[in-house]
């Protein structure tokens, strides 16, 4: 008779703890076009100010000698051919690996002494974005961009909710897992409410710090144009409130159908009850289209929320794929 095999048990071991290194890798990420005036003294601003940092200056097609004085000052420089913030923004995600990513414009109007307190903020309250709320005695903004700042921020505001006082800055510090898990689709100067939107969509911890903002350099020229880059941003903001609350978008569409087709029908309604016969059947047809458009316009809105939903699920597990950061904040702090 054969003697009965005997299992052979190995002690399951459990995967080496990968070392977490004592201070954060802090990346600085400056999208540049045309800076030639500013770019130096914000790459030795942003050094001074965060010991240690690395600082990236993209370029975006410059036609001046802006990557000339990025390089002498200490940037590594990177070159993104697609024009708009937007595309250097992806780039700049898409192929730097840090810890805390530091992210303001060329232009020099953003106080780099605060951004020691920005990351201090992110890594002691364990945030995945601080915002730097623009201050100022307003004399630095145009009246169009004052206008349409409150007015975009407003809107955004009314539908996603209210998080934060500034939603166009440009002078953000984000976390790792914000920065892997956020699929830039903005091309221009729209990427700033697309950030926003993300972070509140995603029930992100963010905060926000007060910054002084300033004029800019002499012989700097912004590239923000009021009204057509304000359409562009109201433009993004439709966008996200269709594809990301679509019961909302398409309820108000189906509502908005009801009511002309309600308004269209109630004469021929009260003369049908008053004679028993139907005037004017182009209408009647008309306003039958368009409540069977409300419906279609409802249902639409009640599948799409459920994809949604769907989405954000998704997103939010891929988010949840990268750890929080886990930084001893004073590794940063005395760096202003």
């Amino acid at each position: 008779m054969s003697t009965p095999q005997t299992a052979t048990l190995y002690p399951i071991q459990a995967p080496a703890a990968v070392a977490q290194p004592a201070t954060p890798r802090i990346a600085v990420l400056v999208p540049c076009y045309n800076e030639e005036a500013s770019i130096e003294k914000v790459v030795a601003d942003f050094k001074a100010a965060l010991p240690g940092c690395t600082v990236y200056v993209y370029d975006n097609n410059s036609k001046d000698r802006t990557v000339e004085l990025a390089s002498k000052a200490g940037a590594v420089v990177r070159r993104e051919p697609l024009q708009g913030k937007g595309n250097v923004v992806r780039r700049m995600f898409a192929d730097i690996e840090a810890d805390v990513y530091v992210m303001v414009d060329g232009d020099d109007t953003y106080d780099a002494s605060k951004a020691s307190l920005l990351v201090e903020k992110l890594l002691a309250e364990q945030l995945d974005m601080v915002n730097g709320a623009r201050v100022t005695d307003w004399e630095n903004y145009r009246t169009g961009h004052r206008f349409g700042n409150v007015l975009l921020t407003t809107l955004v505001t009314m539908v996603f909710g209210k998080r934060t006082q500034d939603m166009l800055s440009g002078y953000r510090v984000f976390s790792r897992r914000f920065v892997k898990s956020f699929p830039v689709l903005a091309g221009g100067f729209e990427i700033e409410t697309e950030l926003v939107v993300h972070a509140l969509e995603m029930r992100m911890p963010i905060g926000e710090v007060e910054t002084p903002y300033k004029d800019r350099a002499p012989g700097s020229v912004s590239k923000l144009s009021t009204f057509r880059d304000g359409f562009r941003i109201l433009w993004m903001i439709g966008k996200l409130i269709k594809e990301e609350r679509p019961m909302q978008f398409f309820g108000l569409v189906a509502l908005a159908l009801a009511l002309v087709s309600v308004v269209i029908a109630w004469p021929i309604f009260t003369y049908f009850m008053e004679t028993g016969t139907v005037p004017r059947l182009p209408t009647a047809v008309l306003s039958t289209g368009l409540m069977i458009l409300s419906f279609l316009s409802l249902v639409c809105g009640l599948i799409l929320d459920t994809v949604t939903r769907g989405r954000r699920e998704m997103k939010r597990l891929k988010y949840l794929e990268v750890p929080a950061p886990d930084f001893d904040p004073a590794t940063v702090k005395g760096a202003a």
